[in-house]
């Protein structure tokens, strides 16, 4: 590798605010932002907006989807059986 033009590859800290989780893993991702982590020590920290404590396929908390409403407005702005000429 060249010398010089790599970004900084080191611990940063990726937190999810909406599930109350964060990780430490090895990153070249930059933020103006710290945290203390558990070691004592301080690291960068990314905020992100999803992750696998709050993703739905990994939590298993699916978003039931209102298929009957859909089907019933698409037949009233569509009309029923419009096809069938």
């Amino acid at each position: 590798m060249k010398p010089g033009i790599h970004p900084a590859y080191r611990p940063v800290v990726f937190r999810d605010r909406s599930a109350d989780f964060a990780f430490l893993t090895r990153s070249t991702a930059t933020s103006d932002k710290s945290v203390e982590w558990q070691d004592g020590n301080t690291y960068p920290v990314i905020d992100v907006e999803i992750s696998s404590a709050s993703h739905p396929f990994y939590t298993g908390n699916q978003r039931v989807v209102d298929t009957a409403g859909r089907v019933e407005r698409f037949e009233r702005r569509y009309g029923r059986g419009r096809g069938d000429r």
